[in-house]
């Protein structure tokens, strides 16, 4: 099973990606926790071009360029061979950051996002979990982190409102695979909510 979390900065996905990593593996199944952008040695490469320095360094044409490149390489040095082994693998963050990022809250590019991912892809997860939380309370937590990678948060509060609304839209676009979880709770209890949908799955 391919289980991917999705959500605005500072949504508490990376949180609950190794919270359920952690609770699959206690249950003896075989796990692997991954990212993006990242995932493997290439697209860590390629993550620090994305995530770090000016919000204005790169246009949202260029984003989706080197965010497909980082992700063919996560695909095929790391998803793939997971998957053929029989692993679960959870990722922090696929290709709906993509759509929405720079499909829809940088700029009108969906159509083009679609047709690389698509050309260059071509998989979407089993499941994927938005994490939907207050994007003025998300941001903050975001910035308080001080990680370096604060590249998406510096582009501000508006934008942040605007990833919420790309990522609602495309939980309601993709039921079958996409369910919105209420992430301003206590961490304990969304743990619990998302390990008990996981379960019913597997």
């Amino acid at each position: 099973m391919f289980i991917t979390f999705e959500g605005i900065d500072g949504s508490g996905k990376s949180t609950q990606a190794r919270l359920l990593a952690a609770h699959l593996t206690a249950q003896g199944k075989q796990v692997i926790l991954t990212r993006e952008p990242g995932g493997s040695a290439g697209a860590e490469d390629i993550r620090r071009l994305l995530v770090e320095g000016d919000p204005g360094r790169w246009s949202a044409e260029t984003e989706i360029l080197l965010f497909t490149a980082a992700r063919r390489d996560h695909l095929e040095r790391t998803i793939r061979p997971a998957l053929a082994a029989g692993t679960i693998v959870i990722s922090d963050r696929f290709a709906d950051s993509t759509r929405v990022y720079q499909g829809a809250a940088r700029s009108n590019l969906r159509d083009t996002v679609d047709r690389l991912h698509d050309l260059m892809i071509g998989m979407e997860p089993d499941v994927t979990l938005i994490l939907d939380t207050d994007p003025d309370a998300a941001l903050a937590r975001g910035l308080a982190r001080k990680s370096g990678e604060d590249r998406f948060e510096d582009m501000g509060a508006s934008f942040q409102h605007a990833l919420r609304a790309g990522f609602t839209e495309l939980a309601a676009a993709n039921p079958q695979r996409c369910t919105l979880i209420n992430g301003d709770r206590p961490v304990a209890d969304v743990a619990q909510d998302i390990a008990t949908r996981i379960e019913t799955l597997l």
